[in-house]
């Protein structure tokens, strides 16, 4: 029955549920196989025609986070990136540490002389001889994506800075590079025009292997805003402080003194945050 169940995206359009991409995003969570036939049995026992799919993903997430903490942590993580907002300031943020996390040096926010005019780019990363100029595009709803003046307007100022940087001697044998990331997606156009302008683009699902997703779950570099022990008010003050990452927390367990946490609290933090990242490579 409930695979005949129409239910309603964000985009508005209908479509049927479906059982198994259900049971995929239960999988990536990390959620074994009889957690995933448990959840899914109550999600398709409590569907009703029309239901949207923000709806099916609180009932899951709290259904989640009954069973564990770190599996709910992980269910979220795209609702989690939409929670750096309302500004791309924090975002820009992220996308530095990941970069960091791969081996470049990070500046973000910096103010860089072009041939004709100053920009200031959301994230430069330095590797050898290697200078890439990052623009991050931020949405906090997920029916926003990039569109082609997106790749366009980045072509034009990333040129502008290298022709400035090309006269530089200090910059003679430097390599450079311009991405664009965003932690929805793009439109057809504006990566056609990227992948055609030469941009690497990289969006929540692309490029295939290589997406913001998959940076984020191979290497376990989750945001805090995916901790479900702390509340919101707590989330942002680290996210003041310029603190993104779990492993930020976990490398620095001092960050969370600011949160003025009880000891048995902080204990939670540490926990979840170690079930979200222990596994990987610090």
């Amino acid at each position: 029955m409930s695979q005949n169940t129409l239910i309603r995206k964000s985009t508005g359009e209908k479509e049927p549920f479906s059982a198994k991409k259900f049971e995929e995003s239960l999988k990536r969570s990390g959620a074994d196989s009889d957690t995933i036939s448990q959840i899914t049995g109550e999600i398709e026992d409590w569907l009703e025609e029309g239901i949207s799919t923000k709806k099916i993903y609180r009932k899951a997430f709290t259904l989640l986070r009954k069973e564990k903490r770190g599996l709910a942590a992980r269910y979220k993580l795209k609702k989690a990136i939409m929670e750096f907002g309302p500004t791309g300031y924090p975002f820009e943020h992220f996308v530095g540490q990941l970069l960091k996390h791969y081996g470049y040096e990070i500046q973000v926010g910096q103010l860089v002389q072009g041939q004709c005019v100053q920009h200031e780019v959301d994230v430069v990363a330095i590797a050898d001889n290697k200078q890439i100029f990052v623009e991050c595009k931020f949405y906090n709803s997920q029916g926003k994506n990039g569109n082609v003046r997106v790749p366009l307007y980045i072509r034009s100022r990333v040129d502008d800075i290298i022709k400035k940087r090309e006269t530089l001697p200090e910059f003679r044998e430097t390599i450079f590079h311009g991405w664009v990331v965003t932690n929805t997606r793009f439109t057809s156009d504006a990566l056609e025009y990227g992948k055609c302008a030469g941009l690497h683009m990289i969006s929540w699902d692309y490029p295939k292997g290589h997406s913001l997703k998959d940076m984020i779950e191979e290497e376990g570099l989750f945001p805090v805003t995916a901790l479900t022990t702390l509340n919101k008010s707590q989330i942002q003050i680290l996210l003041d402080e310029g603190t993104v990452l779990c492993r930020q927390v976990s490398r620095d367990p001092g960050l969370l003194d600011k949160l003025e946490l009880k000891p048995a609290k902080k204990k939670n933090v540490l926990a979840e945050i170690k079930e979200l990242t222990g596994k990987y490579r610090q």
